[in-house]
């Protein structure tokens, strides 16, 4: 039988699902759970170095979330260089040091302290890699007319859980850093104006020395209802 078929003038190939058992399904299921439930962002990075494959390998499988009509519409901008680094550093520091300063509630950073955070954010030139995930409007078409995406917010976010997913699952580790406002990343980086600046993400190994806050996470009955 073909492996291949045409549908309404558009070509499709047959999606052939494991065929596991449902002791091997929850088997599956639990494992997963158990390896990401592990996951923790991190803040204490080690300098050492990491094959640009491995990276390679991160952002292909982030690339295979699923997105609205396919569109794809996210770019990946990866930064090993120690310049380009540094001044995303000092960007970044100048727009939480405002934050924390100006702009947050006092409720907000009150919810923070557990965190241990703060405007300084050295591990943005620590790190190996910095990953800057940007979502891309629309894209540009012939004549000047540019060809909308569609749920682009949604997209990229699920993208970004996919990269979350993988950098946890090769043994390292990573940050969700949301410097806002974020302008300065397409500046930087000499975006074009069709990208938007969505996450940055400080990939690499942890510190030999490195401390997470003990937090819990919600139990099940408090984040799910089945009907």
């Amino acid at each position: 039988m073909s492996e291949h078929k045409i549908i309404d003038n558009h070509p499709y190939i047959k999606y052939n699902a494991p065929q596991l058992e449902e002791k091997d399904t929850l088997e599956r299921s639990i494992l997963f759970y158990k390896k990401m439930e592990k996951r923790r962002s991190v803040r204490a990075f080690s300098d050492r170095p990491i094959p640009r494959e491995i990276i390679e390998n991160l952002i292909k499988t982030a690339s295979t979330a699923p997105s609205g009509a396919h569109k794809q519409p996210w770019t990946f901008c990866v930064v090993e260089n120690p310049e380009i680094k540094k001044q995303i550093r000092i960007a970044a520091e100048e727009e939480e040091r405002h934050s924390y300063e100006s702009r947050m509630s006092d409720s907000w950073l009150e919810d923070l302290k557990p965190l241990g955070t703060g405007w300084e954010k050295p591990f943005l030139e620590i790190a190996p890699y910095l990953i800057i995930v940007f979502r891309r409007t629309y894209e540009f078409g012939e004549e000047g007319k540019n060809r909308n995406n569609y749920y682009v917010q949604e997209s990229v976010g699920l993208a970004t859980g996919f990269l979350l997913a993988a950098i946890h699952n090769a043994g390292l580790v990573g940050l969700t850093h949301t410097p806002s406002p974020m302008n300065f990343l397409t500046k930087t980086l000499k975006r074009p104006e069709n990208e938007k600046p969505f996450m940055l993400i400080p990939v690499g190994y942890p510190a030999d020395e490195c401390w997470v806050p003990d937090l819990k996470r919600k139990e099940l009955d408090d984040i799910c209802v089945f009907y």
